[in-house]
């Protein structure tokens, strides 16, 4: 059962994370992975995930990867997948890409020039919707679509973008991430390149990816999902990006969001589900229980004393997590949990 109260605005606000009797690749359908910080690190696949998610294919449930990097096309990531042993095709990646190049396609008419500020992944996704891509504003674009172009993309792109939104060219953009985890530390994603265009031309583009409907609409539109459970590391585009779909979600703790994070969450950033890491798809999620003025998970119990989050009893770290995310996200309600959760989480080894 949902775990959620009234929200202010009408919709439900999760207190707690849902439990689950049977494993979660039996629940849901499809997964849609995130890749990243789920999937692999820096090109590596991280433990655990090609035999979880081998196993729950092997189960009969369908696996999506859904992806904001619009430089890759969806073939050049299945060919990575499956170098790492989790065998993919083409057709069960979703990206950025193509979520823009369909709003592209919806407003302007076929075989009509694009100007591309970006990689092959837009590209290939523009002429799959009949669309052709230009490098000119001087080629006589019809729309500006700009995606991720590596490290390497030339300043000028961002210029010839300028160029053709000030003579009233409508702009795209894949996804707006600010930043874009690399072999080398953390880098400026497209967000950032957004951010130089819109500073420059005082516009606002016309964003697709997660968090946003249009990345969700376009992974329902090619999996044919009924029942899809969304597997992410961020809080802030799979976690928000789910709860926008209105389908339930699985965190695991493997990328970019530490536990501090998750227990601050705000409403739309908190998952239906927590877990480690991928083995999470593959087993039941334990119930979290209302017990003496807190919360019990497991050989745990969360509450709030004190004016800050305490936690006692024994057993798995996660369990002793979920506890606290019921009491934390109880005790704010709609709003953001502020309360001191040093001493809690250090019991725990995560």
């Amino acid at each position: 059962m949902s775990q959620t109260a009234s929200g202010s605005a009408g919709r439900s606000v999760r207190t707690r994370p849902d439990g689950s009797g049977r494993a979660l690749s039996e629940v849901y359908d499809t997964a849609l992975l995130d890749l990243d910080g789920v999937v692999y690190a820096g090109g590596r696949a991280i433990a655990h995930a090609v035999e979880s998610l081998g196993t729950a294919r092997e189960g009969g449930m369908h696996l999506a990867y859904v992806t904001n990097n619009a430089l890759r096309t969806p073939d050049a990531v299945a060919e990575h997948l499956t170098e790492l042993g989790i065998a993919t095709e083409g057709s069960d990646v979703i990206t950025s890409a193509q979520a823009a190049a369909r709003l592209v396609s919806e407003q302007v008419p076929q075989g009509a020039r694009v100007l591309v500020i970006g990689g092959e992944g837009l590209r290939v996704a523009l002429r799959e919707r009949g669309l052709e891509p230009v490098e000119s504003a001087d080629d006589e674009p019809v729309a500006v679509v700009q995606g991720y172009g590596g490290p390497d993309m030339a300043w000028g792109r961002f210029a010839e973008a300028c160029y053709a939104i000030a003579r009233g060219v409508p702009w795209f953009a894949s996804n707006t991430d600010l930043t874009i985890p690399s072999a080398r530390g953390i880098a400026p994603g497209n967000g950032a390149a957004v951010e130089v265009v819109r500073i420059a031309t005082g516009a606002e583009p016309t964003v697709a990816g997660k968090p946003l409907p249009p990345m969700h609409r376009e992974t329902i539109l090619r999996t044919g999902a009924k029942r899809p459970l969304v597997v992410g590391d961020r809080l802030d585009t799979d976690i928000e990006g789910a709860f926008n779909g209105e389908v339930d979600s699985l965190l695991v703790l493997t990328g970019v969001t530490d536990a501090a994070q998750l227990l601050a969450a705000r409403p739309e950033h908190r998952p239906t589900y927590v877990d480690a890491d991928l083995r999470g798809m593959l087993a039941g999620q334990p119930d979290v229980t209302p017990v003496d003025g807190g919360f019990g998970c497991g050989g745990w119990t969360a509450a709030v004393r004190g004016g800050a989050l305490v936690l006692d009893g024994d057993g798995a770290a996660t369990d002793g997590l979920r506890a606290l995310c019921a009491a934390a996200w109880t005790d704010a309600g709609d709003g953001v949990c502020e309360l001191d959760a040093d001493k809690a989480l250090s019991r725990l080894d995560l």
